[in-house]
């Protein structure tokens, strides 16, 4: 059960930051962060990458398998 909730935990703060980006994009008129020139910069992209790399490892240390 506790497994679940982990997994619910992490998957829910990855939509939170899936839809922070869609919104910064939108406000851009981009469909992606690429053409952004705040692409290495952005801490809203910055958060989606951590938020999507702890979603794949579900809080444990070192690498995830793909």
């Amino acid at each position: 059960m506790e497994n679940n909730q982990n997994k619910s935990q992490w998957d829910d703060a990855l939509e939170e930051q899936i839809i922070g980006l869609n919104e910064c994009q939108k406000s851009y008129n981009l469909d992606s962060c690429t053409p952004c020139e705040k692409f290495f910069d952005c801490e809203i992209r910055k958060k989606y990458v951590i938020a999507v790399y702890e979603s794949m490892n579900k809080g444990s240390t070192g690498g995830f398998e793909f």
